[in-house]
């Protein structure tokens, strides 16, 4: 992209003629025009898309279904209905056995929580019981209900009560037999159930209407506004390049003639990002992601299954729809990741092609420079965007939007600034983390003004400004396209209620989570935050200190650095404060390294003390860096070294030895600094050790970079080989290319019939009670059938502030415990070999006998044989 700053053949503007003013404008006045009008219709109709009228879907569940008295598996988005009502006649109570049973539930009975969060009708022995959220409604003896006197039981449950009564039948004061909840209590619905089966009764019926207030589609009025909104805005920016052709300078090319030329560094880059594609480490978010956009299909709309309640994910969820689109083709993992192998492949070419040549001579020329961005943007990428979440696109807008700011101040042009609006807009609408972008355009703000001053008496500023505005609000078409101003609010709402939601001065616990030792803390995810904070303050203090360094384009140069220091700040907005956010600065990081490469070689042409010091903040990064655990989300872990421990050689923490090389480096920073009025003097820039050393000051960084990224690939490479055959994120991601995308499914064995060939005793003497279990009598000692505690709940565990699987974000710890598959202990049917105790998985006490040791009070030894 040559420009004035960049490209000296481009020349500056060609000043019109003295008295040429009037006639430029009457030459524009039709572009003009359009631009004005075509803008402002353009900002219009995009604001009036959120109150567009919308054509909602409504819903509702009838059961019984075709006659008969069936389950019906219908789990809500929303979970919970917007009403519910029910009329079960009495008599259907008598079909239930002496025992009882379920009338009606809207879960299933095992379900976990089902009892605290979904209504039930239970008949028991004596009672009939309507409970709601675990708190009974309504109760009545079972007599009265088969009785005559009793008709129907008759619930109702919306958002203002949930009530039920016993039509028919009175108490000893001759009330009505009812019950009433105050409040919003409705439950849970996932289906109606019921032991019941066979013909319904004529007078049965349960009706849910369903909460479907975000499942809309827009009307033909909206879809013409958004149709309107989009070509207005077109039109304005096409009116806008043309009053940008009165500058009277020639068309510049799109792409700069280098665009399509590799050197050894993309190569390097480019293949790096294909490999890990296979190879790499996922997120942490990735299965959750896929559901939702495999899930957006059936709801209707892009809903968050996994907290919320089900409200949309709008107005940051346009991501999530490509998401949808791609898991229509296929669910395999190379695929659906491909939207960020993309935005890593263009970030790489952008910061290349577009942000070195912007930042000056000296960086464009450098190969080390290119080489340390390059290597930085990698040990970014790695660690944080290998999979479904929004911060690889952007990682990508974010410099899209910097590179038009700059072409935009250095040819004097609005139509890039233009653009610069409406991809840092839809950036922002990707994720919260988009407000980096708003950091990029204030941080041109400043020279895009100068331009609209210098040129408003022949132009108009309201031409100029209509379309910028126009690109800067039609991403209101996109956000609102099948939403209400309405429901974004609810659903913001919503998600503002139930959490996390972080006040901004807590941002702290972002970094405090970079520092705790899990995955969110590791050493790959510390390294490539800290390089990046090491590269922002050299280069402050270089720029601060020397005002000019020659060779690099003060103005682009400080403008990075406010979009860092800018992304920095505006961070502490996002309501979440996880470390995944840190991936949106990837784009950003690889700029500004390169940047500091050049910044580091003129400050260590000054001074061998400079040299050291910046050796020694390496040191320093490297271990904090290696502080931290080697660890990877879930099975991306599997096989890699030391996944849940610090890395260590010989025994040796490798964090303690990079500390001790900190100290040493700066030891001889010390001595050099104290030696300055008696050293030799530095040599002269022109000198061939001069040159050296100006091309090699900012080695260390670069090396240290590659060395860093070059140990993640091999952890994640020995990881693949070391589990092979057996399961590994590499091995399934090359299956999954050559037809087979059943990823892990293939990999997990599971028992069909665990009762299944159970091993027979074998023939000879075996103790009576305690069954083949128990050998033979005499070698049998304290071991009895029902030697087994009745709890056997598991103690809980302790997770580490910032670790996966916790709902709120704090500095303690959280304590987490939970049972699967019956493994809780307890008391069962009489087994075998005379044993009552619970049995797990399945297993059938008929045919399973149980042998334990426990004792209660003094424990005496046990032995079996």
């Amino acid at each position: 992209m040559p420009d004035v700053v960049t490209d000296s053949s481009a020349g500056p503007p060609v000043p019109a003629p003295l008295g040429a003013s009037d006639e430029l404008r009457a030459q524009v006045r039709i572009p003009r025009l359009i631009a004005m009008v075509a803008g402002i219709l353009g900002v219009l109709f995009a604001l009036i898309t959120p109150f567009a009228p919308v054509t909602q879907t409504t819903a509702s569940i009838e059961w019984p279904q075709n006659g008969l008295l069936q389950d019906v598996d219908a789990p809500l988005v929303s979970q919970a209905p917007l009403r519910l009502s029910a009329t079960l006649p009495c008599s259907a109570v008598a079909a239930l056995p002496a025992s009882g049973g379920l009338l009606l539930a809207t879960a299933p009975p095992q379900g976990e929580g089902a009892a605290l969060n979904s209504l039930f009708v239970r008949v028991g022995e004596s009672n009939v019981d309507v409970l709601d959220r675990n708190v009974v409604v309504a109760t009545a003896p079972r007599a009265d209900v088969q009785s005559t006197r009793c008709a129907a039981i008759e619930i109702t449950s919306n958002d203002q009560y949930t009530s039920a009564a016993f039509t028919g039948l009175t108490d000893e004061s001759g009330q009505p037999v009812q019950g009433r909840l105050d409040g919003d209590l409705r439950p849970q619905v996932v289906g109606i159930f019921s032991d019941l089966s066979g013909a319904a009764p004529a007078d049965m019926s349960v009706t849910v209407d369903v909460d479907s207030r975000f499942s809309s589609t827009p009307t033909i009025l909206k879809s013409l506004i958004m149709v309107l909104a989009i070509a207005c805005t077109l039109l304005a920016m096409g009116a806008l390049a043309r009053l940008d052709g009165t500058d009277r300078r020639a068309h510049r090319r799109f792409f700069p003639s280098h665009w399509w030329k590799f050197t050894g560094v993309d190569v390097t880059v480019l293949g790096v990002l294909v490999g890990w594609h296979f190879v790499g480490a996922n997120t942490s978010d990735d299965g959750y992601l896929l559901t939702m956009a495999r899930a957006a299909e059936h709801s209707g709309y892009m809903a968050n299954y996994f907290r919320w309640f089900g409200v949309p994910e709008a107005p940051f969820g346009w991501y999530y729809d490509v998401l949808a689109v791609f898991a229509k083709i296929s669910t395999a993992s190379p695929w659906m990741r491909l939207p960020a192998l993309i935005a890593g492949v263009l970030c790489w070419m952008v910061i290349s092609r577009e942000v070195v040549p912007r930042l000056g001579r000296a960086v464009r020329k450098s190969n080390v420079a290119l080489w340390t961005g390059g290597l930085v943007f990698l040990a970014f990428w790695l660690p944080y965007n290998n999979g479904l979440r929004p911060e690889p696109i952007v990682a990508l807008g974010a410099l899209l939007t910097w590179c038009s700011i700059e072409r935009s101040i250095a040819t004097g042009r609005l139509l890039p600034a233009a653009a610069a609006c409406l991809i840092g807009a839809f950036t922002l609408a990707a994720a919260p983390t988009g407000l980096m972008c708003v950091a990029a355009l204030l941080a041109g703000a400043r020279p895009i003004a100068r331009i609209v001053v210098r040129r408003h008496r022949q132009v108009g500023t309201l031409a100029m400004l209509a379309p910028l505005a126009a690109a800067g609000v039609l991403v209101l078409v996109v956000v609102f396209a099948d939403q209400t101003f309405a429901t974004v609010i609810e659903s913001t709402r919503v998600r503002t209620i139930i959490g996390p939601n972080e006040a901004w001065y807590q941002d702290f616990l972002r970094y405090y989570y970079l520092f705790v030792q899990t995955v969110d803390g590791s050493v790959a995810r510390r390294f490539a935050f800290l390089a990046m904070l090491l590269c922002l303050f050299t280069t402050l203090f270089v720029l601060l200190r020397r005002r000019r360094i020659p060779g690099i384009a003060n103005g682009p140069a400080w403008r990075l650095l406010g979009v860092v220091l800018g992304t920095i700040f505006f961070m502490m907005f996002n309501p979440t404060k996880w470390t995944h956010h840190f991936g949106s600065y990837a784009g950003i990081a690889g700029g500004l390294a390169a940047l500091t490469a050049v910044a580091v070689s003129a400050s260590a042409l000054r001074s061998r003390r400079n040299r050291s010091l910046f050796t020694a903040g390496l040191m320093f990064v490297l271990a904090l860096s290696f502080s931290g655990i080697n660890g990877y989300w879930y099975v991306s872990s599997y096989g890699v070294p030391w996944f849940d421990k610090t890395v260590s050689l010989g025994g040796n923490e490798s964090g303690s030895l990079f500390l001790v090389l900190f100290g040493l480096v700066l030891a001889v920073a010390a001595f050099q600094y104290l030696r300055e009025g008696y050293a030799p003097p530095q040599p002269k820039p022109t000198s061939a050790r001069g040159r050296r050393i100006r091309k090699f000051a900012a080695a260390p960084l670069t090396v240290i970079a590659g060395i860093m990224v070059l140990f993640e690939v091999l952890s994640l490479v020995k990881g693949a080989v070391s589990q092979y055959p057996a399961y590994s994120l590499a091995r399934s991601n090359v299956q999954s290319v050559l037809g087979n995308s059943c990823g892990l499914a293939n990999d997990v064995l599971v028992e069909a019939d665990p009762n299944a060939d159970v091993l027979s005793p074998l023939p000879g003497e075996f103790d009576p009670v305690a069954g083949p279990l128990g050998g033979a009598s005499d070698t049998l000692r304290n071991f009895t059938a029902n030697g087994i505690p009745s709890d056997l709940s598991a103690d809980a565990v302790e997770v580490k502030p910032g670790q996966g699987n916790t709902d709120q974000q704090a500095v303690g710890p959280a304590f987490e415990e939970g049972q699967s598959s019956g493994t809780a202990g307890g008391t069962g049917a009489l087994g075998v070999n005379g044993s009552t105790a619970a049995l797990p998985f399945g297993l059938d006490p008929a045919t399973t006998p149980v042998l334990g040791s426990y004792q209660e009070g003094i424990q005496e030894p046990a032995e079996a044989t």
